[in-house]
């Protein structure tokens, strides 16, 4: 695996090594040794899967509040993404900035967004699915969110909008 620092402290973009053959290919996605070259200690305690049916759904932007602050490994697993990962963390130099990358099966990327973070995606097709592991349980009550239109972040989606959640429509904008 190859991890790539974003202008984001602690955000990590990943790429896998593909070996492929006339079987098909095979990339390792999680390795404990090979996080722990960046300082990720932490342990995945549940898994989740996103399937996305309309191209330009949006999903986020969602994070826990402390103490049940999580971290996210994402990765695309069918279709394509805009992911986005927007810095929460009051004391961080990029605090409120947003980092954006495309995930997606073809290019076989992850992204780990950290504890502070809120995330989100835009589906760049119809069809498209997404594998989260995260380092904290879901929590009713911890959870909450910042608006994907929110004008103070300035997020580019690169799509309009096809589907939202009234939850995700209505979070209140930062200021």
């Amino acid at each position: 695996m190859e991890f790539i620092k974003t202008p984001i402290e602690g955000l990590f973009l990943i790429h896998h090594k593909i070996l492929e053959d006339e079987r098909g290919l095979f990339t390792r996605t999680f390795c404990k040794n090979e996080f722990s070259s960046i300082g990720f200690t932490k342990e995945f305690v549940q898994f989740n899967h996103s399937y996305n049916l309309l191209k330009g759904t949006v999903r986020g932007m969602h994070f826990q509040n402390a103490p049940f602050a999580e971290t996210k490994l994402i990765r695309c697993v069918e279709g394509s993404v805009y992911d986005v990962a927007v810095d929460l963390r009051k004391d961080s130099q990029t605090y409120l900035q947003y980092f954006g990358i495309e995930l997606s099966k073809a290019n076989i990327n992850s992204i780990l967004i950290p504890e502070g973070f809120a995330h989100g995606f835009q589906t760049l097709e119809n069809n498209t699915a997404l594998i989260y592991h995260h380092t904290a349980f879901y929590t009713p009550g911890a959870d909450c969110g910042i608006r994907y239109d929110d004008p103070a972040l300035h997020i580019s989606w690169p799509l309009p909008v096809s589907k939202i959640s009234t939850k995700d429509k209505n979070y209140p904008l930062i200021a």
